[in-house]
């Protein structure tokens, strides 16, 4: 099917047929007979027989050229839901999507569709109201139940019987009895727009120049990416509402995508502090019912601005006008399930197919970002220094071969000393370690036995809090024994190295006067759990916050001024390519959570490494040292942005298995010049969930259709049988 059909939006049954494209695992579109009287053009959402079951469709284009053959064989299209067609320029981000990540059409699709569920109208709820005299048996649920409607106004039926703590029966009882009434609740009000002359903000004169690019960008709504480049503190956020706001005045809806959307309660209030209310939220958390209405006001239009984790830019706007990534350099923008596909990057796609301006916010910008800015491919808009006048953090570097902890310690004497003087000053101070649990390895004292998955290639990880020993890449746990299984010796078991509950167990002893807190993804029960912690931190109510990489993601604490990096040198070790710009970003935003508002924040690096690049440029606040290095080596090694990857993915039941199938497909790849196939070898993490996992890495020049050549590759490769799995990652963010 060409573009142009693709695109159409004019009436498309002239033939009596239809190619409808379904949202599962599949690649091709199937033909429908339009029944007489329905008309249906592109983009219109249906629902088809196929196979023994009616499922939702998206009609894709006109069959041109029909099969006479098939035509009395075809099935008709059952339905056409009464909900707004996909636009043409989400169709073909699909089709574009798909062709680039080598996935089904049909998954890109599944995502713009919410994975199918609750699609149409939202159904009618019932609701009760108290009407009539208490019954002659009035039992104390009944009498609950009054109690709840004796306001005699409209309740939802559900709602009612939770708060009177009771079953959906004992309604019905009452309603039979004649004392409550059921009458359909009233539909939801729309969602209330955002006044975008609300709260308008005085700004800095060193944030003026940017206010004003923000502004000009949204008002000339053609496609252009600006990077939006301002320190940890600068006002970054402020700034580009400012881009919003235009655009809620042109009529036109605003997307900003947030890499951990369940943590940004401090974002919403800001929202509304600037717009007077609250954005549309998109992101898993949702309760169904909320994603449906959440979604029908999108894809109607009523939802002026949606903030959203990275799925949210799949989602059928009826006029979008403006995408905004904040914190661009995330690696959460990055899906390694399913679709493999990166936010940020095909935000720009989107953008550029939708022909409308994108936003990429970041104080440490990926260095892909930073490349095209400095090739002047994105504009930059540059904030270079802290709002109010706050200074930047200074930062220092503890040397751990000189001054080394006590042993059975992980908290230097220096940093120790740091933090105490901080608590009398009454003021908060961080402690950052990227190592969730207690500690990463248990082995035994007696036998040197070490606790492993049963099922993947990892040390399991010691959670104290839980009383378990967990791993972190399948999820399998285990209590905690007493005694060791391999040589039955008692009490022998020793934690190994640091987590972040075993520091806050040595915060506890330094400091037992201090309040502490943990923040680990792995110990938040749900958002507004993790919301009212981060609350209870910017209130004052916590001297000491331990926490993982959690912590570096745009929270604002206004007395934190003391930040301590336990183990600096963490994330240099792991053989990935972007391992030193991962660290240098993160280090960065941990760092920044300092002095944004009152004195002066200081950042304390325990490292074994301070000569190493990036921490020299840490310490010396040099970011333009970093990336020139960071650059120059990517440049030489023709490593992204200077050339591109592809990882494929080979899993088994067993080694030989997922070795040979990966040995079979290097033997068939198609030889270039500019293309080089690495592999297959053994993936770092070799075993994950039972199945053993091989690796084959493909390198090219940066300008060469790569998609296009792994395409071609497979079309003549044998595909996986029995229990083998081959997954395709183009532009891969992980290398385990």
């Amino acid at each position: 099917m060409d573009h142009s059909s693709r695109s159409s939006t004019a009436p498309t049954n002239a033939t009596g047929m239809v190619d409808v494209l379904v949202p599962v695992a599949l690649d091709q579109t199937y033909s429908y007979k339009v029944p007489r009287g329905m008309e249906l053009k592109a983009g219109d959402l249906v629902g088809v027989p196929l196979g023994p079951r009616e499922v939702l469709a998206v009609v894709w284009g006109e069959n041109a050229n029909p099969d006479p053959r098939l035509h009395n064989r075809l099935k008709e299209v059952s339905e056409k839901l009464d909900i707004p067609p996909l636009k043409p320029e989400l169709r073909q981000v699909v089709d574009w999507v798909a062709n680039y990540t080598l996935s089904p059409r049909g998954m890109v699709l599944r995502m713009c569709l919410r994975m199918g569920e609750n699609l149409g109208p939202e159904r009618v709820r019932p609701g009760v109201r108290l009407v009539g005299d208490p019954p002659k048996r009035l039992t104390p649920a009944r009498a609950r139940v009054i109690e709840v409607l004796s306001d005699r106004l409209l309740h939802g039926k559900s709602e009612a019987a939770k708060e009177a703590g009771v079953s959906a029966g004992v309604i019905d009882g009452l309603v039979d009895e004649g004392t409550l009434t059921v009458e359909p609740m009233p539909p939801p009000a729309p969602p209330p727009v955002p006044d975008p002359d609300f709260g308008r903000p005085d700004f800095s004169p060193l944030q003026r120049a940017g206010v004003d690019a923000m502004r000009a960008l949204a008002a000339n709504g053609t496609f252009h990416v600006a990077l939006l480049d301002g320190v940890t503190g600068s006002g970054k956020t402020e700034v580009y509402f400012e881009a919003v706001a235009e655009t809620i005045r042109r009529g036109k809806q605003s997307l900003i995508l947030m890499p951990e959307i369940a943590l940004t309660g401090q974002f919403l209030d800001r929202f509304a502090q600037r717009f007077g209310v609250r954005p549309i939220e998109w992101h898993s958390e949702l309760t169904p019912r909320t994603r449906a209405r959440n979604w029908a006001a999108i894809s109607g239009g009523t939802a002026p601005v949606v903030v959203g984790a990275r799925s949210a830019l799949f989602l059928p706007y009826a006029n979008l006008g403006l995408i905004v990534v904040d914190e661009e350099h995330d690696q959460a923008y990055k899906q390694d399930e399913g679709v493999h596909y990166h936010a940020r990057d095909m935000a720009v796609v989107r953008g550029h197919i939708a022909k409308i301006p994108v936003v990429l916010a970041s104080a440490t910008p990926s260095v892909e970002s930073e490349v095209n800015a400095r090739k002047n491919r994105y504009q930059r808009i540059a904030l270079p220094s802290r709002f109010g006048g706050q200074h930047m953090p200074h930062i220092e570097a503890i040397d751990l071969r000189r001054e080394p902890p006590a042993r059975g310690r992980f908290i230097s004497p220096r940093l120790a000393g740091e933090i105490r003087i901080a608590i009398e000053k009454r003021e908060q101070a961080l402690l950052f370690l990227n190592r969730r649990g207690y500690a990463p390895l248990t082995l035994c004292r007696a036998c040197g036995h070490r606790f492993a998955c049963t099922i993947c290639d990892a040390w399991l990880v010691d959670h104290r809090f839980r009383q378990r020993l967990v791993c972190h890449h399948c999820g399998f746990s285990m209590p905690r024994p007493h005694t060791c299984p391999h040589c039955a010796a008692e009490e022998s078991l020793v934690a190994v190295g640091p987590g972040v509950e075993r520091l806050q167990e040595e915060a506890a002893a330094l400091f037992p006067q201090a309040r502490t807190m943990v923040l680990s993804s792995d110990l938040i029960t749900s958002i507004e759990t993790m919301r009212s912690e981060l609350a209870e931190i910017a209130e004052g109510r916590v001297d000491i916050i331990i926490g993982t990489q959690l912590v570096a993601k745009g929270h604002n604490f206004p007395r934190l001024n003391l930040v301590g990096v336990v183990d600096a040198d963490l994330g240099l070790s792991n053989g990935d390519p972007r391992a030193a710009e991962r660290t240098w970003q993160l280090l960065n935003q941990v760092i920044g959570r300092a002095g944004r508002e009152q004195g002066r924040g200081v950042g304390y690096l325990q490292t074994h490494q301070p000569d190493h690049p990036v921490m020299k440029a840490l310490i010396a606040c040099d970011r333009e040292a970093f990336y020139d290095s960071e650059i120059d080596l990517r440049e030489r090694t023709l490593y992204p942005p200077f050339g591109r990857l592809a990882s494929l993915i080979i899993s088994a039941g067993d080694r030989p298995s997922a070795e040979g199938l990966g040995r079979r497909l290097v033997a068939l790849a198609p030889r270039d010049e500019r293309v080089v196939v690495l592999g297959p070898a053994e993936a770092p993490l070799a075993v994950i969930k039972g199945r053993y996992r091989f690796r084959i890495l493909v390198k090219s020049a940066r300008g060469f259709d790569l998609s296009d050549y792994l395409r071609s590759w497979l079309a003549v490769c044998p595909k996986p049988t029995g229990n083998q799995k081959l997954e395709v990652d183009v532009d891969p963010q992980s290398f385990l």
